[in-house]
Parts: C-alpha cells; sequence; structure tokens
C-alpha cells in the first residue's frame, strides 16, 4: 500500500476522532488517545477498508460485525478502565476492541477476548499480531462461562447481546469491577448497561443507550439455532 493511503487514513483517524468528540461520545484522555492510535483499516476486510472510518458497524463475516465507531467509544467510556487493569473481552470480532483494551489498560494490563467462532478468532488474532497488540491473549470457546483460569477481572466487555448478565462473569468479577453488555432481546430492544459488582452476590446496574448487536451464543446466553 501506498505512503499516500497511509496518510490518508490517519487523517480519517484524526476526523473520527474529531466526529467521536464533538458528539459527546469521548471524554478521557486514555480513550481518545486509544482511537487514534490503533489503525481501524486493519481490523476491517480489505475489500471494506474505504468505510473504515465511517460511524457505521461492517460486516466480518460469519454472521458478525465490527461496531460503529461511536457505539464503541460508549462502551469503554462506560467501564471507567484504567493502567493496569485486567480485562476480559467476550467476543473478540475482528480485534478492534481488544487492540483498544491494550492501548487503554497499558503493558502493565492484561486483556484476554474470547471467541467461539475459530474463523472469527483467527482473524482476529492475525489483525492483533500484525498491529502490534500480539500481547491480547485470544481463546476460542464459550465466551459466557468466562475465564476462571485468570478470575477475577477488574473489567468484562461483552460484545454480544445478552438476555442477561450471565452468572458465571459476575462471579469472575473482582469486587468493585464492572461489567458491561448489551442486554435486551436478539435483533429487538436492547440497552447498553453496565454493572458494578459491590458485594459477593449484589450488583448496580447502570443504564447508557440503546444499541442493536449480534447474540451472545453458549451456555448462558442464547442458544445457538
Amino acid at each position: 500500500m501506498s505512503s499516500g493511503i497511509f496518510l490518508t487514513f490517519e487523517v480519517e483517524r484524526e476526523k473520527m476522532v474529531e466526529f467521536l468528540i464533538r458528539c459527546g461520545v469521548l471524554h478521557r484522555a486514555e480513550v481518545i488517545e486509544a482511537f487514534e492510535r490503533v489503525p481501524r483499516e486493519e481490523f476491517v476486510p480489505t475489500n471494506l477498508r474505504k468505510y473504515a472510518y465511517q460511524d457505521t458497524p461492517l460486516s466480518i463475516g460469519h454472521g458478525q460485525t465490527i461496531s460503529a465507531p461511536s457505539m464503541i467509544a460508549i462502551m469503554l467510556e462506560s467501564l471507567d478502565l484504567e493502567k493496569g487493569q485486567k480485562v476480559l473481552e467476550i467476543g473478540t470480532g475482528s480485534g478492534y476492541n481488544a487492540a483498544l483494551l491494550a492501548e487503554i489498560v497499558g503493558k502493565a494490563g492484561r486483556v484476554i477476548s474470547i471467541e467461539r467462532i475459530p474463523a472469527i478468532a483467527e482473524f482476529g488474532k492475525k489483525n492483533l499480531k500484525k498491529t502490534g497488540y500480539g500481547n491480547v491473549k485470544v481463546v476460542v470457546g464459550d465466551g459466557t462461562c468466562g475465564y476462571e483460569e485468570e478470575a477475577p477481572w477488574d473489567r468484562i466487555l461483552i460484545t454480544a447481546c445478552s438476555p442477561s448478565f450471565p452468572q458465571p462473569l459476575l462471579d469472575q468479577l473482582r469486587i468493585g469491577g464492572k461489567i458491561g453488555a448489551p442486554i435486551g432481546h436478539v435483533y429487538s430492544f436492547q440497552v447498553w448497561k453496565v454493572a458494578k459488582k459491590v458485594g459477593e452476590s449484589e450488583v448496580r446496574i447502570r443504564d447508557f443507550t440503546q444499541c442493536s448487536f449480534v447474540p451472545l451464543v453458549g451456555m448462558y446466553g442464547w442458544k445457538e439455532e
């Protein structure tokens, strides 16, 4: 790819960040810097690269999508992510969210992402490696069961619609930790919600915005048809 095209992507990335700030969905310096650094064009299929910085979800195959930048901004801002945190992502997809998470938590932090579709997991893993985020661990499995080997988690990010917060994920969340997910009905009414764990069996839930995500399939989510 020519240097001119790379420059175009950099300009588009800057414009995207400016747009998200103007829209009021990007606030914290750490999140803004992550959006400025991660090359979104490297996380979409080659034939869709020209749309990488449009504020719209894009297909990545197998019925999965990369969310619109504005939605991702809302998700990350709502979790109050900090340097050094240990974060579990449910739904690797293209790997873009995981790269943003890795930027925010820094080298002292830890990001593990679980993806149920092997081909998508491989796509995300390759994208992360080629962009310098090979330290993100991608696991193929049922994300609704969490990843108990490295629990408890400071933050958990679910990138697919669930009927409720899966109990295993709540159990694996550190007290004081937060979990965010689109909660609702598949391809119908969904709300991005964040639950803060304030006790062993107590959470406080905050609603943010309506949204639309593909279903979270698994033992504690929607059943695969």
